[in-house]
């Protein structure tokens, strides 16, 4: 099985960087266990403008929106936002 590993946009790294160093530690964890199971059935998704598909999960009080990239095993998170 391959191993896929999150890979940041600027947004969602400035996001998970501005929390208390506990609180993002937190984000941090929960994005990595999204990475350890990437196909896991999201709440819902919605078109980007480039018309790919963004998946949109709650977990821990996070809406966490992201889209996997199969030829290099990245989980591209896009967006992160406190709920």
């Amino acid at each position: 099985m391959r191993e896929y590993h999150p890979f940041y946009s600027d947004v969602a790294a400035e996001f998970i960087l501005s929390p208390p160093k506990r609180k993002g530690r937190k984000l941090l964890e929960t994005c990595n266990q999204l990475a350890m199971n990437p196909f896991v059935e999201s709440d819902y998704a919605i078109k980007d403008a480039d018309g790919r598909g963004i998946e949109h999960i709650l977990i821990d009080g996070f809406l966490i929106a992201y889209w996997v990239d199969q030829a290099v095993c990245k989980v591209m998170i896009v967006e992160v936002d406190a709920v």
